[in-house]
């Protein structure tokens, strides 16, 4: 069941880190034009010159593009963080870059300095690049295996909302105007703080504490306070099966998990989901999206209240994601996820070349995005980091991590940097690529990627030991036998 204490726990590391990874997605959207005659007024009082249209590019879409590097940074130090300060202790550190670049990013505008703020973006990509990977590692460890899913799901509601809220925070009305961006982009902070003077009142994770500290007194005190009941024993005993099968491999780093044949579907199976989820044109789409209400006739000044929609459809789909992961299963949500979006992809092409000629194709368009946003949100955006958690054990968890991370962060840099030409090369056929890249993670899900709905990290293992063609060892199966016939008893 779900406890009071798993409940706030979830919160406050989903609300204290996720959600600011998602604000920081879209915070610098709406304030762009103002932040660029900002970049422009502080060269021209510095050297006397206009800026050079060029150069004025190029900073921009440093500004831009710095954060998912900065992500993917972030992602390589997921590793050896987690594993010398434990899960709860790398969101306590982590908060410290966000308030940071917060201060930074707030004070730019007085300090007259628009290099602090690229300097920023990379500094809160670290942060998110860590979040996005510690938060769901930390949740799925603390979860029970009945409501793992769902936990898992939660860190992305976050993102979601906190997408949605730098997007009306960023309404002309609001901050997003020349006076306020400053506040707007300060405002990452607050939720650092919170998680900073909330966090430390609650349990490490369990399987941290049992498998790479030892101490199973703390493990089991953890795990009574999250369950809100004294018998774990069933838990801790599958934690200790766990740490006798993993005593061989050790610590895993990058590397060796890479070249571990015992992993090898699992790795693989990662890496398509990470860059199914983000070369499937999410971005370009939520990019895309103002031109397409544009030309469907939508006015000027309301582009901004539709996007503000778009997003709150993003933060209804996930939270019903939260609700049916459970129930439904991880593989279907993934295939309906791909293949809503696959299906959107296709459509929206067609129509945006036909809207000139055909009037209710603009219509058609929005359909498309809007099923497509639909798609992500329940499948292709959530249930791939909730798969990183499932598909390893305790000591490749955090290594998996990091190359899922890396992979992630990677792809969305490239098509945050490769879209434009993209766009100017192809037009509304880029969305073709997209549909293509979605039919084959839907594919390769549905041939290779198993259900893990209900089942323990050792069940998941021994069903992905069978695709890769190795054996468990045999000294875990009479562990195993011991404890059935104990549990017979």
């Amino acid at each position: 069941k779900m406890t009071l204490t798993l409940a706030l726990v979830t919160l406050i590391s989903a609300f204290g880190s996720s959600f600011q990874y998602g604000y920081n997605v879209s915070v610098i959207n709406s304030p762009a034009p103002y932040m660029q005659d900002f970049y422009n007024q502080t060269y021209t009082d510095r050297y006397g010159v206009f800026m050079d249209k060029n150069l004025q590019t190029l900073l921009w879409s440093l500004t831009v593009s710095m954060y998912p590097l900065g992500g993917f940074f972030g992602s390589l130090m997921v590793g050896p963080l987690v594993n010398n300060c434990g899960r709860k202790g790398t969101l306590l550190i982590n908060n410290l870059f966000s308030i940071a670049a917060a201060i930074l990013m707030g004070t730019s505008e007085i300090a007259k300095t628009f290099e602090v703020i690229i300097i920023s973006r990379v500094i809160m990509g670290i942060y998110a690049g860590l979040a996005s990977n510690v938060v769901p590692m930390f949740l799925g460890e603390m979860a029970p295996k009945n409501l793992r899913g769902a936990i898992g799901v939660v860190p992305q509601l976050f993102i979601t909302i906190g997408i949605l809220i730098a997007q009306i925070l960023g309404l002309h009305s609001i901050l997003g105007n020349a006076e306020d961006w400053p506040v707007m982009l300060g405002l990452t902070g607050i939720p650092s703080v919170i998680q900073l003077l909330t966090l430390p009142f609650f349990p490490e994770s369990p399987r941290y504490l049992l498998i790479q500290k030892g101490n199973e007194e703390q493990a089991r005190q953890a795990l009574q306070r999250l369950r809100g009941w004294d018998d774990v024993d069933d838990e801790i005993e599958e934690m200790r099966l766990e740490d006798q099968s993993e005593k061989e491999e050790g610590q895993m780093s990058v590397l060796t998990l890479c070249t571990f044949r015992g992993l090898r579907w699992q790795l693989i199976s990662i890496i398509v989901m990470m860059m199914g989820q983000q070369l499937s044109g999410v971005n370009a789409v939520f990019y895309y999206a103002d031109r397409i209400f544009l030309s469907a006739g939508v006015e000027t000044n309301n582009v901004q209240y539709v996007t503000v929609s778009i997003g709150a459809i993003n933060v209804v789909m996930t939270c019903l994601a939260v609700f049916i992961v459970e129930s439904l299963g991880r593989r279907i949500l993934l295939l309906a996820g791909f293949g809503l979006c696959c299906g959107s992809c296709a459509v929206l092409t067609l129509a945006l070349n036909l809207q000139n000629t055909v009037s209710w194709m603009s219509y058609l368009s929005i359909v498309c995005v809007i099923l497509y946003i639909i798609g992500h949100a329940i499948g292709a955006s959530p249930i791939p980091f909730v798969m990183i958690t499932e598909m390893f054990l305790q000591s490749s968890r955090p290594a998996a991590f990091m190359v899922g991370g890396s992979v992630h962060w990677l792809c969305n840099f490239a098509v945050g940097l490769l879209f434009l030409y993209m766009e100017a090369g192809l037009g509304a056929y880029c969305f073709l690529i997209f549909c293509a890249i979605c039919l084959v993670t839907m594919v390769y899900i549905f041939f290779v990627v198993p259900e893990t709905k209900n089942k323990t990290f050792m069940e998941i293992n021994k069903i992905m030991a069978k695709r890769n063609k190795v054996e468990i060892q045999t000294e875990k199966e009479e562990l195993m036998d011991i404890h059935t016939i104990q549990a017979g008893q």
